[in-house]
């Protein structure tokens, strides 16, 4: 590895301008500071940030937009943009100055335009970081970048494609899946990372995807599981409020009481022993 891609931020300037559609102008890689922040007005080039690690937001045409690992995110030519990295988490990200008369049509192409500013690569994500790391180490070689450079836009192309051809169904089938594993782990101590890690994908994306598709967020509708099955053990009247608790995964009491009752609007003990049919009409009266 170079000496220059041990520090936390490296820079180089290029001016590949050869090829008759893909110009590289500039490349470098940033692990930034908390809170880090940079507002950008580029004129004849357009900038990709392909992010490593960590999150931070990008507000540009009066949007504001969330980008985390693994996620791509552009700054157009010729439009304000303004971007920061998170307090706690802030992100690491690999970066290319590109331009050309056919850059903007194969971005389009790929999925990635001013209106749609973020991307998140499904099935290639690990390929597309390799080639841009790749493109760091081998900065002095003008058309080995240019091609690693068309080989990542290809991925991403041929990434869209089958998300447009596919996307309904393959929508439905991580929405199913989700509802599927919250139902059998809702017992557990899960969190909404566990499972985004479990599908392999951004937590950002699988929540935005679920909405989408229930119009519940992950936690609205996990929360809800738990007390459906909550009011059911309470119905049966074998376990006591402690026991269920944990059955549906609360650690203590105290804060499965306190969400039951600002769920429905009565404390657990008053639905202890009521007939399930009858405590389920009681919650539509409720106070949620």
């Amino acid at each position: 590895m170079p000496q220059e891609l041990r520090g936390c931020d490296f820079c180089k300037f290029v001016n590949y301008e050869d090829s008759d559609d893909f110009y590289l102008y500039e490349l470098g890689t940033n692990k930034c500071e908390p809170l880090y922040s940079y507002e950008h007005l580029v004129r004849n080039r357009i900038i990709i940030h392909f992010v490593i690690s960590g999150k931070g937001i990008i507000r540009l045409n009066g949007k504001q937009y969330d980008v985390g690992p693994h996620q791509i995110f552009l700054i157009p030519q010729d439009t304000r943009t303004f971007y920061q990295a998170d307090k706690d988490d802030p992100w690491e990200y690999i970066w290319f100055h590109i331009g050309g008369p056919k850059i903007p049509l194969i971005l389009k192409e790929a999925g990635l335009t001013p209106s749609n500013p973020v991307y998140t690569p499904l099935a290639c994500a690990d390929k597309i970081e390799d080639l841009a790391r790749d493109i760091l180490e081998n900065y002095t070689r003008q058309y080995y970048c240019v091609g690693s450079l068309y080989k990542i836009c290809d991925y991403m192309i041929e990434n869209s494609r089958s998300k447009q051809e596919e996307s309904f169904d393959n929508s439905l089938t991580y929405v199913k899946n989700v509802i599927s594993y919250i139902q059998l782990k809702y017992s557990e101590h899960i969190k909404i990372e566990d499972i985004a890690f479990s599908f392999g994908l951004n937590r950002s994306y699988l929540t935005r995807l679920f909405k989408e598709a229930t119009g519940y967020s992950l936690q609205e509708y996990l929360l809800t599981y738990r007390m459906k099955m909550a009011i059911k053990l309470l119905s049966e009247n074998i376990l006591n409020v402690a026991d269920v608790a944990a059955a549906v995964g609360y650690t203590d009491t105290f804060t499965f009481s306190k969400a039951f009752k600002r769920y429905f609007g009565k404390a657990p003990s008053e639905y202890k022993g009521i007939d399930y049919s009858m405590a389920t009409g009681m919650v539509g009266k409720s106070n949620r």
